[in-house]
């Protein structure tokens, strides 16, 4: 069955020195409307936009200035080398070509600019130091307060927030721990079977797992997991208004948002640590049995000879200083939200990734300063 005149036609042609086109019907705003006609077009357009040398206009019924839009789209924004119309064709595709806009170039940044856009970043992270230093202050001078009057103190809040930081996390911490002891013994038995050195993987689980690994996977989870809870709770608050409400009723956003969770996370964080370090030992003890050979028994009983206690402590306190920090930085940034659900989004994710961070780097400058310690 023929198409009516109104409807956009287009038939590829091949020929000697390349493929040309026919273009048929009513080229309007009103054919290429039509759901149908526009995805049969816009598909042969698709294999036209490239190789297609020769165009033919004239059985064209109608061509107003969107399906002329479209066509001098398809060419590249730029006359075909062979093309066949009529003069009020040309007239309309000429217009067209005139009133069509270039593209904007790409914005090439001056070096005033790139120099103007580094004092930007730096100024933010001056005023987010600034913040953080403002809020530790205030969480020590929360802390007197507490040792002054404990039985007035947020204990409720604590406890709420040790369950929620601590007990919850339990489960993901055990898993990704075990996953890793696992891992890493597999790995290293590979390595060590090479110079007869079996027995060495207690020393080097050990001491990377203790001292070093299960602290951070720890804060790392938690900073992930409690980190950003704890900046959208308080971003929520904001967005809600609670703490304007706060303010006007004269209770202190420190002693009530802040130091419940930083205590709490000062207490969980060495209890997660240690219950991860002893679900990735168990990991690597499984695997160093099956792999090498090394039973549990002897296992349990190098191990303490290998790693002095004075490593367990300096672990237990680096988690202690993450637990702070992780909370330090997610109150921070919550209390930063503004009252939009972007700017929780915006927040929420520039807690953790600034929780892992401060990790980090705190975690090297103990490795630094206490390089002597337990080793």
């Amino acid at each position: 069955m023929a198409m009516p005149e109104t409807t956009p036609t287009l038939t590829l042609h091949a020929f000697s020195d390349g493929a040309g086109a026919v273009l048929g019907g009513s080229w309007s705003a009103a054919g290429l409307a039509v759901p149908s006609n526009w995805e049969r077009i816009s598909q042969v357009l698709a294999q036209c936009a490239s190789g297609t040398t020769r165009w033919d206009l004239r059985e064209l019924t109608r061509l107003d200035h969107t399906g002329a839009q479209l066509l001098w789209n398809t060419w590249g924004r730029q006359w075909p080398s062979a093309l066949q119309m009529s003069p009020g064709q040309r007239a309309m595709l000429e217009r067209v070509a005139r009133f069509t806009a270039p593209d904007a170039p790409p914005p090439h940044p001056t070096l005033w600019q790139l120099f103007l856009k580094l004092g930007e970043k730096l100024w933010r992270l001056w005023d987010h130091a600034l913040g953080l230093l403002q809020l530790t202050g205030q969480l020590l001078l929360d802390l007197l307060t507490l040792l002054r009057a404990p039985r007035r103190g947020p204990w409720r809040d604590v406890s709420g927030h040790l369950y929620h930081i601590g007990a919850t996390a339990l489960p993901i911490t055990a898993l990704v721990g075990f996953m890793i002891g696992t891992v890493l013994a597999y790995l290293m038995s590979r390595q060590l079977r090479q110079f007869g050195a079996d027995s060495f993987i207690v020393n080097i689980l050990g001491i990377g797992l203790i001292r070093e690994l299960g602290p951070m996977l720890a804060a790392i989870l938690i900073a992930g997991r409690s980190g950003s809870a704890i900046t959208a709770q308080i971003g929520v608050m904001r967005v809600t208004e609670e703490l304007d409400a706060m303010r006007v009723m004269g209770i202190a956003k420190g002693y009530r948002l802040v130091l419940p969770r930083a205590l709490a996370c000062a207490v969980a964080m060495p209890l997660i640590s240690v219950w991860t370090t002893l679900a990735a030992l168990l990991g690597g003890m499984l695997a160093a049995d099956a792999t090498l050979g090394v039973t549990p028994a002897y296992f349990f009983t190098t191990l303490p000879r290998t790693v002095a206690v004075g490593t367990l402590w300096l672990a237990c306190g680096k988690s202690v200083v993450f637990g702070v920090l992780i909370a330090l930085v997610g109150c921070h940034y919550g209390l930063r939200v503004k009252p939009n659900t972007e700017s929780l989004g915006q927040g929420t994710t520039a807690s953790v990734v600034t929780s892992i961070t401060v990790v980090l780097l705190v975690d090297a400058l103990f490795a630094v300063v206490f390089r002597n310690v337990g080793l």
